[in-house]
């Protein structure tokens, strides 16, 4: 996936997804209790593409980019669904931290610098932020994942929870690392 959704999978998962592509397909496969159809759809290919592969006719390992994306995918969703819960609840109830080194720039008021530079930041998310960060990892959207984990630092450490720099728009990108606690 990415870096964003990894660290927060990892933050409230125990075990990781399958390796292999045809690891991948069969825990699909068991989520679905072997009905090719649902697999199918979820997959974006048809029904016999997924029948030939459950024979052995085809090699999953050598289906499409776009397929073998919406295999990790999907798999992501499912995995783990009562400890991913768990997770998700303890988060909500003793917050969450994110701890990462990563370039931060600015766009402000004329005469601040807005060069992007690295820094290495540990804040805790704000509430009003863990849902829709939570909502990315279900997607599995590391796009609108990394926007928000930057939103959450921008307002805790730049802003200072809302008592200054209110004009300032934060950009968070290259992450060296990141992690949640």
């Amino acid at each position: 996936m990415g870096k964003v959704v990894d660290a927060l999978r990892a933050r409230i998962q125990t075990r990781d997804l399958p390796k292999t592509p045809k690891g991948l397909f069969n825990a699909l496969m068991r989520r679905e209790k072997g009905n090719t159809q649902r697999v199918a759809d979820r997959l974006g290919i048809s029904r016999r593409q997924v029948q030939r592969i459950v024979k052995g006719d085809r090699d999953i390992r050598k289906s499409k980019a776009e397929t073998l994306d919406a295999l990790r995918r999907e798999v992501s969703k499912d995995h783990q669904p009562r400890v991913t819960a768990k997770g998700i609840k303890d988060a909500k109830s003793r917050g969450l931290t994110i701890e990462t080194r990563a370039s931060f720039g600015f766009h402000a008021a004329a005469g601040s610098t807005d060069d992007a530079r690295m820094r290495r930041l540990t804040e805790d998310v704000p509430e009003e932020l863990l849902d829709d960060l939570f909502e990315a990892l279900r997607n599995g959207d590391e796009e609108k994942a990394q926007e928000i984990a930057g939103e959450a630092l921008a307002m805790e450490y730049f802003r200072d929870g809302g008592t200054r720099a209110d004009g300032l728009d934060v950009t968070f990108s290259d992450i060296d690392y990141i992690d949640f606690h």
